[in-house]
């Protein structure tokens, strides 16, 4: 616990992100870290609310007793979740329990210095209460059956953006993926056709829900309520654009479902009128869909700045999906410059004649595949695995690779330094643990290992990596991170800025120089855009697990191949007992043996006895420089992985005793050792990912 730097939590954290360097630091004077152990509870039902709690390490599970004591679980929570906040708000008992699952780090905020604060920071103050106002009108109704639910605006600034269909997917895809409860509400204008029920095959007339009207006019909830075979709910409403009451009509809506749907999805109509933008101010989050031209691009940079400038929303509440339903002629890079913005997905173009229940109908698709993806981050399902540096130990990621390919183990994310950053890349390009197995035993000798050496002046390292170039290039071609099946982050590390880097952009076989480029032995590799000299990512993150969390990955499976102290010191007492008996540095073994030249070879100088120039540097540069260098470098490398493996819900640490770091040419051993270590845990692995 004492290993996470807290000067960078709250960066990390969505609530606060967003928040100037000022406000984050008014909070951090405020700010408590507070250490539960597995089992012990956090608060419990009934307990008076003294704190804003957010989970920073751990996780945590909000459960509610009946009178008999039975328990009925109601959310886990992970990393940058926050809990209690109603509460604190209404200054009225805690309605459930919170426990710690395992051994949790919570960051709290004592109720005198969070009253503070929202006075201080006011759009922190509208954040929160426009997340939870709804809830405290109407949490008198019924006893929640969630603990907290999602309001998810579809929105487009222009028509043809595919609005409805992926509003329909995004409902579909977050009830297989997460199995919570969901409500559609198909929200027209009253001079318009509902779409929706037609589309999750509903047949026959349906009532529409007329919010001109009052509601205890129109009728209760349930009247409206339609029921589909696919386990998503749908209430069609009708509203007139001038006017304000359909507005509260609708809030007092959302307030009726609060307490009974995890996610509640608003399908808006494509209009930029005053009701509309009102109605977006109710959501927790918007997904504003566009296409690919120009004008399409503008007019979606335009929607987010009046979002911000007018509403006060937060950007990071505001996500872009890019529909490419045609043909552009720009690149997604132009396409980003025109937005100015990040993007959550990117949806390809439908095949004409397919269903438009795509996640159920046709699973195997890229659209439903980028739909997965979508549906899992909102659901904080995101499984991410985080591989550690290694040389020949990152075999060992082979083997963990085949039990998740074999289990169907479900991977969102892959991350990836030094060596582990290239096993990553493979993998994310589509091979699978076997064709990487068969790329290793390319090193099937220990000869081998020089097919990827080429020597030079050590002036920044010995190797030039010309050869290793070649190498990666072999097996990855040209392919960039717009190539990959799931999303893939490479670590290096920035030797001028002496920080972390994250390459998510560009060639793959330049981020994987970059990353694996070792110190004092390859060159370091510059990223000429930009003249960086980046060097191994293990340097600075042996065990890239905070970049998922960044991304919003809340469920972690590290593989950690780095040894641990002892088995360094071990490995250290061999290197120098390796090095006293080398013959390479031995006084009676002369590298520099007397000369002659050959005048059949032109005057070509060549050694007649003993150790050649070539021999003695391959000798002294196996035994002397490498393990020297590596040697350091693992015993930092250790501590580091320590640290960052506190981030990870799971952590595989193959067993590599007997095996030596450069014996690339026994993959397949290191790669059994992979396999055993992750078919040890599967149980936990599965805990983990179902919960």
């Amino acid at each position: 616990m004492e290993a996470v730097n807290k000067d960078s939590i709250l960066k990390e954290i969505p609530l606060f992100s967003d928040l100037s360097e000022e406000e984050q630091a008014l909070i951090k004077e405020r700010v408590n870290f507070v250490e539960y152990k597995k089992g012990q509870n956090i608060y419990e039902e009934g307990s008076c609310a003294d704190a804003f709690s957010c989970v920073i390490l751990g996780r945590v599970v909000i459960y509610t007793k009946d009178q008999d004591g039975n328990e009925t679980i109601l959310e886990y929570l992970h990393h940058g979740k926050y809990f209690g906040i109603i509460s604190l708000l209404t200054g009225e008992a805690h309605s459930v329990t919170a426990k710690a699952i395992n051994d949790c780090l919570i960051l709290a905020i004592n109720k005198e210095d969070f009253n503070f604060l929202l006075n201080k920071i006011p759009r922190l103050a509208i954040d929160l209460g426009q997340t939870l106002s709804r809830r405290l009108k109407r949490k008198d109704v019924h006893q929640k059956t969630i603990f907290e639910s999602t309001v998810i605006s579809v929105f487009s600034s222009h028509s043809q953006a595919g609005k409805t269909i992926y509003a329909l997917n995004l409902g579909l895809g977050l009830k297989r993926e997460t199995q919570k409860s969901v409500m559609i509400l198909d929200i027209a204008t009253q001079d318009k056709a509902h779409s929706l029920p037609g589309r999750l095959g509903l047949q026959g007339e349906h009532r529409v829900l007329d919010l001109s009207l009052p509601l205890d006019t129109a009728g209760t909830i349930k009247d409206f309520l339609l029921k589909d075979n696919f386990g998503v709910d749908l209430i069609c409403l009708s509203y007139q654009p001038q006017d304000d009451a359909c507005l509260k009509r609708l809030v007092n809506v959302l307030s009726r479902l609060v307490n009974d749907y995890h996610y509640i999805i608003l399908d808006l109509p494509a209009y930029m009128d005053r009701i509309i933008f009102q109605m977006l101010n109710q959501s927790d989050l918007i997904h504003i869909l566009t296409g690919t031209e120009p004008v399409e691009l503008e007019k979606t940079h335009n929607l987010i700045e009046r979002l911000k400038s007018e509403f006060h929303f937060q950007e990071s509440k505001i996500k872009i999906i890019i529909n490419e339903y045609k043909f552009s002629k720009l690149t997604y890079e132009q396409q980003l410059e025109i937005l100015k913005y990040p993007v959550l997905a990117t949806l390809p173009k439908i095949e004409l004649a397919a269903s438009d229940r795509l996640v159920l109908d046709a699973a195997n698709c890229e659209y439903a595949r980028a739909m997965r993806r979508v549906s899992r981050t909102l659901g904080d399902r995101l499984v991410g695995l985080a591989l550690g540096v290694g040389v020949g130990y990152a075999f060992c990621h082979i083997g963990v690779l085949k039990v998740i390919e074999e289990e169907k183990i479900p991977i969102d994310v892959v991350s990836g330094s030094s060596t582990g950053a290239l096993i990553a890349s493979l993998w994310a390009t589509g091979k699978s643990s076997q064709e990487i197995l068969e790329i290793a035993r390319e090193f099937r000798e220990p000869k081998y290992i020089w097919s990827i050496v080429d020597l030079t002046f050590p002036k920044l390292g010995f190797i030039k990596g010309n050869k290793l170039y070649g190498f990666l290039k072999k097996h990855l071609g040209n392919k960039t991170f717009r190539n990959v099946r799931l999303p893939l982050r490479i670590i290096a590390s920035d030797v001028r800025k002496k920080e972390s880097r994250v390459i998510d952009k560009g060639l793959l076989v330049d981020a994987l120089m970059a990353s694996c480029a070792m110190p004092g032995v390859f060159r370091p590799f510059g990223m000429r855009a930009k003249e960086e000299m980046l060097l191994d990512g293990g340097v600075i993150n042996p065990l890239p697990t905070e970049v998922l969390l960044k991304m919003g990955v809340r469920k972690i499976i590290a593989v950690n191949v780095t040894p641990s102290r002892q088995d360094i010191q071990r490995q250290y007492e061999k290197i120098k007992e390796g090095m006293s008996l080398s013959p390479a540095i031995s006084p009676q073994r002369r590298w520099f043996t007397p000369l002659e030249i050959s005048p059949k070879k032109g005057g070509i100088v060549k050694f007649l006895t003993g150790f050649s120039l070539r021999q003695y540097l391959r000798e002294a540069f196996r035994i002397n420089i490498l393990d020297i260098i590596f040697s350091s470098i693992e015993v930092m490398q250790s501590e580091m992985a320590q640290q960052e493996a506190q981030l990870a819900d799971i952590v595989l640490h193959p067993d590599t005793s007997g095996l030596y770091w450069l014996e690339l040419h026994r993959a397949a051993e290191f790669a059994r050792r992979g396999e055993a270590e992750a078919r040890r845990n599967l149980e936990k692995i599965w805990q983990v990912i179902n919960e």
